[in-house]
């Protein structure tokens, strides 16, 4: 009786040392997953801020004396590009969209730059550019849902805390994004 006993420890040990190793690939495979959600999130992102400079420019040469809000879009490109965390990267990318957002304003007040070819041009890239930026943010975010529900599930709620593995972090909305907008139809 005391053999069967040992054979049934034994296997119930093995059984539990394969779920631990299939759960802990699991985990590492959707921190992968994440991880490669988040490069084409930055992809994205950058292919919006290779626009910027093109957009300045073009601006530029009707609204050269919008020098202010032309330099707070440079700025924000350029933190942007140096953004080495997600956080950062969300935080830059919250400031990019601001300052986009008032020189959108600006170009309001010059009809001429708005029939311009190449403006328009830019315009709809940007447009598309944010497009995929959104869908992209999306893509990232359904991956972190299923790699922080990994991680917090029993059994894999024990291996991720042996293994070193915490919860990410969404890309969130920024605060401007939650606001309602102002529409006036007085003009």
């Amino acid at each position: 009786m005391g053999k069967k006993i040992w054979i049934g420890v034994a296997v119930v040990a093995v059984i539990l040392v394969f779920k631990g190793i299939s759960g802990y690939n699991n985990i590492v495979r959707y921190d992968v997953a994440v991880n490669e959600k988040w490069g084409q999130v930055q992809n994205v992102l950058q292919r919006r801020a290779d626009l910027i400079p093109n957009l300045v420019q073009t601006v530029k040469g009707y609204a050269s004396h919008e020098k202010e809000v032309l330099e707070h879009l440079a700025d924000a490109r350029a933190k942007l590009a140096g953004a080495r965390t997600p956080e950062d990267t969300m935080k830059a990318n919250a400031d990019v969209s601001s300052a986009l957002s008032r020189l959108l304003v600006v170009v309001e007040n010059y009809p001429q730059l708005k029939a311009d070819q190449t403006f328009i041009r830019l315009m709809d890239e940007l447009a598309g550019a944010e497009n995929r930026i959104a869908v992209e943010r999306m893509r990232y975010n359904e991956a972190i849902g299923t790699f922080n529900t990994s991680i917090r599930v029993f059994p894999n709620s024990i291996i991720a805390g042996i293994a070193g593995f915490k919860t990410k972090t969404f890309f969130e909305a920024e605060a401007a994004a939650k606001a309602v907008p102002k529409v006036d139809f007085g003009k």
